[in-house]
């Protein structure tokens, strides 16, 4: 009997490995979506308040002058500072890190600055900021040693207003904890891991990854300004690039 007249094709060996890599991704797909689930949850957690809150370290923000709070627009700086404030913990009430020079260790002062706004975000739909809040900044150009490139920013410009202040970082909350998600989440983590599974789940959820971000665009002297002009285009349309 021909095998072709059977009620069912025998599937070959390609098509039988093909279905088991399948269904592995499959299996791969599902235990990521899995693991999803059990963050969420786990995020989803409330804080419960401590019995005896403790203190671990310092943190140091900025507040307003007392000669500008009893100024006339105290209000609007007010309203200003929880946009552009920035917060740092550490250890020590000094604030201060290891620096060497001169092949010795010293310790610096750690530099904390107002929050700065990038080209990106200030045109952003999600800054918050007003009109009348946007003329308090200044537009400057720097050169980025790491991009090799100016960057715009905008920064406060009347820094004198705001002060820094360092109090205790008590802590008074804690993170609510399920033992089963934990376990399954370890559980997932682990064998992930140990098959270096990431790769592959990666791919699967997320696509091929390509590396870009807003370096990798050709620098200035390697821009070829002749490419973007039509073939036939007229002589004036070249001496332009000239001026």
């Amino acid at each position: 009997m021909d095998i072709h007249e059977w009620p069912c094709r025998l599937k070959s060996a390609r098509q039988k490995k093909r279905l088991v890599k399948t269904d592995r991704d499959k299996q791969l797909i599902r235990l990521d979506r899995r693991h999803k689930v059990l963050w969420d949850q786990q995020a989803k957690l409330p804080w419960v308040p401590l019995e005896e809150p403790y203190q671990r370290g310092w943190k140091r923000f900025f507040v307003l002058r007392e000669d500008v709070k009893h100024s006339p627009g105290a209000e609007f700086y007010e309203a200003l500072l929880p946009k552009i404030n920035t917060v740092e913990y550490h250890h020590d009430k000094s604030f201060k890190r290891k620096k060497r020079r001169k092949g010795k260790y010293g310790y610096v002062e750690r530099k904390q600055t107002l929050r700065e706004f990038d080209l990106y975000w200030w045109n952003s739909a999600r800054l918050n900021l007003s009109e009348q809040e946007k003329a308090c900044f200044t537009l400057i150009e720097t050169f980025s040693i790491k991009t090799r490139r100016l960057e715009i920013k905008y920064v406060v410009t009347e820094q004198w207003r705001f002060v820094l202040k360092v109090v205790p970082n008590m802590i008074t909350h804690k993170k609510l904890k399920d033992s089963d998600i934990e376990k399954e989440l370890a559980w997932i983590d682990n064998h992930i891991d140990r098959h270096d599974l990431a790769p592959r789940i990666n791919l699967l959820t997320r696509g091929r990854g390509y590396r870009w971000n807003r370096w990798t665009c050709a620098r200035t002297k390697y821009i070829n300004k002749i490419k973007n002009i039509p073939r036939y285009s007229p002589k004036e349309a070249y001496l332009d690039l000239e001026t």
